[in-house]
């Protein structure tokens, strides 16, 4: 068998999220249907570097999967964009170590959060973008950033439904920026809990409308108790934009 590594790219406006599930259109189904027409019939698992929730989308979402093929990478990249949904599409294929694993061995990721500011609604944005049409303190938002940088217990701030029991995280980056008139978040850190970035956007939007201080976000942080954090963003405005394999990846990273 042959391992491949595949960065693709998806709207998650139509999914249920990225992982199987019964009776729900999700980017795992549509991926394995795909491999299993080419493979006229037979099973092929993908694994992804994480899963992704309803309407989340993702411009470098990571795969890995087992073939008896050996085609070239760009006949992998053409066979399956020809053959996936409109919504799907693969970036690049690269044949991986036989042991490579999508999930186990990424060393961190980057999310990006898209928030339009704009007075009126534009229905063209509403599945790419949470509407927050609200002034904004954008000190104090960079007075609560660094205050989520570094190794902590991110209890506060991911859901109820977390099933991992060590909820300990570090965060390297939190930035915002403006990008075609929208104010964008990003994250960077070696790994996210269950609706985590969701959670830290919906706290730190508190913190910039004046609901809570830059300062609460130590308190919230030392309760370990999710009621304590701001409300979860909508998903529609939250992009996985990049997976990193190497710590010089992350440390580099300057966008």
């Amino acid at each position: 068998m042959n391992r491949y590594k595949a960065i693709i790219s998806y709207d998650g406006t139509l999914f249920a999220g990225y992982q199987v599930q019964p009776q729900k259109r999700t980017v795992q189904l549509e991926l394995e249907k795909t491999l299993r027409k080419l493979h006229k019939g037979v099973d092929i698992r993908v694994t992804a570097s994480g899963r992704t929730d309803a309407g989340v989308h993702a411009k470098g979402q990571v795969i890995h999967f087992d073939s008896p093929f050996s085609f070239p990478a760009e006949n992998w990249e053409k066979g399956l964009n020809a053959m996936l949904p409109q919504d799907i599409a693969v970036l690049r294929v690269e044949n991986a170590k036989p042991d490579f694993h999508a999930r186990f061995e990424a060393s961190g990721k980057e999310y990006r959060y898209y928030i339009s500011l704009a007075k009126k609604r534009d229905p063209f944005q509403r599945n790419y973008a949470y509407h927050f049409p609200y002034e904004l303190d954008f000190s104090s938002l960079e007075a609560a950033i660094p205050y989520l940088i570094g190794t902590h217990d991110f209890t506060s701030f991911c859901s109820a439904k977390t099933e991992v029991i060590d909820k300990i995280r570090t965060i390297r980056e939190i930035d915002f920026f403006e990008e075609n008139g929208m104010l964008v978040f990003r994250f960077v850190g070696s790994g996210f809990l269950y609706n985590m970035v969701r959670i830290l956007t919906g706290t730190l939007l508190e913190v910039a409308t004046g609901k809570k201080t830059a300062s609460d976000i130590k308190q919230i942080l030392e309760k370990k108790d999710r009621s304590y954090a701001g409300k979860t963003a909508p998903g529609h405005g939250l992009y996985l934009w990049e997976v990193f394999y190497d710590e010089a990846e992350i440390i580099s990273q300057d966008n």
